[in-house]
């Protein structure tokens, strides 16, 4: 945590981005009811271009009472709302902590997006980045500002790794080489391996510290 950051007392909001189909809102999916068996209250706001379609995904999934889960169309380039002018972000952030104080965290998945996407610490306190192996083992060496500047980096889809000749390791090496120090973890959200941990190193880094 840093100085710089603009904290909500009490809520750890916690930011979600990554490239189209890298698996962000199925990350959310498993990250709910793992945060909820800890017992976090936990809200979300997803981010679309010009749909509601991920809001709508996690509203009907049975994980998390609808009304905490709020939409946002961005209508413009997804990481202008998250990063140049993030108030419809901040608003929908604010109006669910007015309507459930009690919220612990509250994760704002962003549209997809490029490599080169970040987050305001206007609206986050902490963000985490997802990209996937179909997507191409050279996605670290290519050193968006993603990929350099997240606190978390997840490497996601690890399944379909031998299907796309992508070398796991090598995203690892790679990742570890141009983030200096920066933490990168590997999911596959399909079946929920290695989400417990990603879970485990945002309680630590920062929803008990919010």
């Amino acid at each position: 945590m840093t100085a710089a950051r603009a904290k909500l007392p009490g809520v750890a909001r916690i930011g979600i981005g990554g490239p189209v189909g890298s698996g962000k809102t199925a990350l959310v999916e498993r990250l709910i009811p793992l945060m909820k068996a800890r017992n976090l209250e936990v809200g979300v706001v997803a981010n679309d271009i010009v749909t509601q379609e991920d809001a709508e995904r996690i509203k009907r999934s049975g994980l998390i009472d609808p009304a905490r889960v709020l939409a946002v169309e961005t209508g413009a380039c997804p990481h202008t709302a998250i990063r140049e002018d993030p108030t419809l972000n901040m608003q929908a952030v604010e109006s669910l902590v007015e309507s459930f104080p009690e919220l612990d965290v509250v994760l704002v998945e962003s549209g997809g997006d490029n490599l080169a996407s970040t987050f305001s610490f206007e609206l986050v306190d902490y963000w985490l980045f997802v990209i996937d192996t179909a997507g191409g083992d050279d996605i670290p060496r290519k050193r968006g500002l993603g990929i350099l500047r997240s606190d978390l980096l997840v490497i996601n889809k690890t399944d379909l790794a031998p299907f796309v000749g992508a070398n796991v390791d090598l995203m690892v090496e790679e990742a570890n080489e141009v983030r200096r120090g920066r933490p990168v973890m590997l999911t596959n959200c399909k079946t929920g391996e290695g989400v417990e941990a990603v879970v485990d190193r945002l309680v630590e880094d920062v929803i008990f510290a919010a």
